[in-house]
């Protein structure tokens, strides 16, 4: 049913506005409050369960989406913390188990975790990670440093806020989801539960993705232990591929492109942001409006858990993030004492690893109880997960991750929320330093453009990579970008920046970063070719490479948004067609040449894997006359597409193309496809056989086999895998049995195109590809995604004039009761 009290919303919004007045008027005077605030009561604030009074007004538009409005930080988050619970509570409770190291007593130790919240390939590694981070006090301890290098008393107040909010929702409504209708593992939650999600998305990209690794180092025993041989050597190439690999995860990449003033037809900026993301568990993305009259107003995208906007947008700037190519982390090599391998030398001088023991409750059985290693540099790493590294009798490796002391992450957030500028979103990365592993572009209503890859990354200069690699980093460093330092040399520490926040990372001054360029796009390459035009170049091998290949999809994105800057006259209209061109930079380089070799193929046929030979004659023609894109209605973009991925897979990419990369030419080159390379004939075969044995016609539109199913029902599914080059990305599963692609992994997610006309209220485009809700019972389970798969659009309510005529508009009054 239908509610509109508008005068009621009304009389709301002027009350809190009411209620703010007496706020600071300066961004200056918020400053110096926050650095004022006298830090009491930690551990009644952070352990307890959070009460209070709290209360928000929640105004939801189409599609679901809320936008929340409270007198003060703390209602804010509480009003936050119950809308998402009101959609995702049982991803959130799920994510909220992991932080607390309790999968194992609930889901059994042997269970695969979702990969959410770290890479963990079964429960009990997870367990015994995120309990030794909660027995340490880890997060309390960085809860506890006074901003900027622990979080203000804003986003303290958000978390707090947020805990109480999920918990009132707990209290007051009755879950509908079946993932966990009655399930003892949905409890209420504390601050601290908050904050360590928090931590957990902060070292995703270093401890968080070397769980098993962490989980699982033992020292040598027996003769090994008293050996003093050199051991088993680490294999270079299997660690060079394994940080390559993390680079590439299809599950975290993104694209976003911003345009400057003068190529636009307003005068002012544009920005779309096209993230790519898990379409399953923790790291969605949820959509919001979050206002305090007068202090904030904000709206986007937040991941699960997080009270703070991570992308988005206000009357004056626009922002999105993209996985970058940095290294998060780099290891250390230490030499162990030949009496005993949990000793390690630092000139000279014996340091004892820090034993932790850790006991983990399991689901019908005792507890298990393992023992992790720690040392001045971070833990040792050893076996054959994420980072296959030995420990011998007389050398291990340790990790060190500089966002293990990162709890900024809200801060930076908070502070786009607040920007008026380009130049604000930079102060705000300055301060706060606090983005994991992503980089961030961003327009404004001014006509400025910005890039910059302001990332938290140890502090690994290609000046101490020549001082202090090992052999082992001799060959990693330049290829791969991961440094193995030497251990047991005190020069070889990171040293400080004098800008930066914290020790051992670099200082905002070393950041690759342009300012007002026509364009700036990224596409989870290097910051490089961020303008062809304007290549950024000088900064350390740690932060990505200079001059190297780009992937399809940065060829593709640069061709694209370059040609758009270089016509001019552009407007929000057009970031939509960008969105939705779907076409496929590998078609446009090879299926021309793929076609006329697969027509000159002797009797129309090519032996597949098997040997037996295929009939290719009928693929020829569907191959000719594709149109190049990847949009629902394509006929022949299936059968490239598995000819394409069974092509990559048999021949190496330096075999592929006839010409070469070159660095003078980096978007157009390498290209002209290699038709006479083995495995080319056999790749085409293949797909064909493939199709036909499914029953699948080889001219079929793509999204007859390409779709979701919500419900019950199909819903097909535009654009394609990275290896494609396509902007609209989507990790779709192949599923022969089932007719095709029938589910999307990762891809598109929280796409927003924003620009201004003058006005205060931005011209925004949204889409939430999953939609809001992972709840089968919502009304908001699949309604964005029948909007994305008919290539449409969620017209932005950000202005209260906007909100209060939306058709479908339901208020809601939350509080604790």
């Amino acid at each position: 049913m239908r509610t509109r009290p508008r005068r009621l919303a009304v009389a709301a919004v002027a009350l809190l506005a009411a209620t703010a007045a007496g706020l600071p008027a300066t961004a200056a005077e918020r400053q110096d409050r926050e650095d004022r605030q006298v830090r009491q009561d930690r551990q009644d604030r952070h352990g307890q369960l959070s009460h209070g009074g709290l209360s928000a007004v929640i105004r939801y538009t189409e599609y679901g989406i809320p936008h929340i409005a409270a007198k003060d930080y703390k209602s804010l988050g509480f009003g936050t913390g119950w809308a998402q619970a009101a959609d995702q509570v049982c991803t959130l409770a799920d994510g909220f188990v992991t932080v607390r190291g309790e999968r194992s007593r609930f889901f059994g130790p042997d269970a695969a975790t979702d990969f959410s919240l770290s890479s963990a390939t079964k429960n009990l590694s997870s367990d015994l990670y995120f309990r030794g981070v909660r027995q340490t006090r880890t997060v309390e301890r960085l809860l506890a440093e006074p901003a900027p290098r622990g979080p203000s008393r804003q986003v303290e107040d958000l978390m707090r806020g947020f805990a109480a909010g999920y918990n009132a929702w707990l209290r007051q409504n009755r879950i509908t989801d079946p993932a966990c209708r009655g399930a003892a593992w949905v409890r209420p939650v504390t601050t601290l539960d908050v904050a360590a999600r928090f931590y957990a998305v902060a070292v995703l990209g270093g401890q968080g993705g070397a769980v098993d690794d962490i989980t699982s180092a033992q020292p040598p025993t027996g003769s090994a232990a008293g050996a003093t041989g050199t051991g088993t050597s680490p294999d270079a190439e299997s660690l060079i591929r394994a940080v390559r690999e993390r680079t590439a995860d299809a599950d975290m990449g993104s694209n976003a492109v911003a345009f400057r003033g003068d190529t636009t037809a307003s005068g002012r900026g544009l920005l779309l942001g096209n993230p790519h993301y898990p379409w399953h568990g923790g790291r969605r993305f949820w959509q919001a409006q979050q206002t305090i009259p007068g202090e904030l107003d904000v709206a986007g995208a937040s991941l699960l858990g997080s009270p703070t906007i991570s992308i988005g947008y206000n009357a004056h700037v626009a922002w999105s993030h993209t996985v970058s190519t940095g290294v998060p982390f780099n290891l250390h090599r230490l030499t162990l004492d030949p009496a005993d391998p949990t000793v390690y030398l630092v000139d000279g001088e014996r340091e004892r690893m820090t034993k932790r023991t850790v006991t983990v409750a399991v689901e019908d059985g005792a507890p298990v109880t393992r023992t992790q290693w720690w040392t001045r540099y971070g833990p040792v790493v050893a076996g054959d997960g994420e980072l296959p590294l030995p420990w011998t009798a007389t050398t291990a490796y340790a990790l060190n991750d500089p966002n293990a002391a990162n709890l900024r992450f809200g801060d930076t957030s908070l502070g786009f929320g607040k920007a008026r500028g380009t130049a604000d979103v930079l102060r705000s990365l300055a301060r706060h330093q606090g983005l994991p592993w992503v980089n961030t572009v961003a327009a404004d209503s001014s006509g400025h453009s910005l890039y910059t890859q302001a990332q938290v990354l140890p502090r690994i200069t290609d000046d101490i990579a020549a001082r202090c690699s090992t052999d082992l980093g001799r060959a990693t460093y330049p290829a791969a970008g991961l440094a193995v330092l030497d251990g047991s040399r005190g020069d070889c520490a990171l040293g400080t920046d004098s800008d930066a926040v914290r020790a051992g990372i670099f200082g905002p001054a070393r950041m690759p970063t342009l300012k007002d360029a026509p364009y700036v796009e990224n596409s989870n390459d290097s910051a490089w070719l961020s303008n062809a035009d304007r290549p950024l170049t000088g900064y350390e091998r740690v932060f990505g490479t200079i001059g190297t290949q780009r992937s399809l999809r940065t060829r593709g994105a640069i061709e694209d948004v370059a040609a758009m800057a270089e016509r001019g006259g552009l407007t929000v209209r057009d970031l939509e067609r960008q969105q939705f061109a779907n076409r496929v930079p590998a078609g446009d380089l090879a299926a021309a040449d793929a076609a006329k070799a697969c027509a000159a193929l002797p009797g129309g046929t090519a032996a597949g894997s098997d040997g037996k030979a295929v009939d290719v004659a009928e693929a020829c023609p569907v191959l000719a006359s594709w149109g190049r894109t990847m949009d629902t209605g394509s006929r022949g973009a299936l059968i490239f597409d598995r000819f394409w991925r069974k092509l990559s897979a048999k021949v190496p990419a330096a075999q592929r193309w006839k010409v070469p990369f070159s660095a003078s030419d980096p978007v157009r080159t390498p290209n002209t496809l290699n038709t006479e390379a083995p495995g080319f004939a056999t790749a085409l075969a293949d797909a064909v056989a493939e199709l036909r044995t499914a029953g699948i016609a080889l001219d079929s539109r793509l999204g007859e086999h390409q779709f979701v199913v919500r419900n019950g029902q199909r819903i097909p599914v535009p654009g394609g895998t990275e290896g494609l080059g396509v902007w609209n990305k989507i990790e779709p599963v192949w599923d022969r049995a089932r007719g095709g692609y029938t589910e999307v992994t990762t891809g598109s997610s929280h796409i927003q195109a924003v620009g201004w006309d003058g006005s205060r209220c931005p011209v925004a485009r949204t889409l939430l590809t999953y939609s809001q809700s992972s709840n089968p019972n919502s009304p908001h389970f699949r309604d964005q995604s029948r909007l994305f798969s008919g290539e449409k659009w969620v017209t932005s309510r950000f202005c209260e004039k906007d909100i209060l005529a939306s058709p479908t508009l339901k208020i809601v009054h939350v509080g604790e009761r």
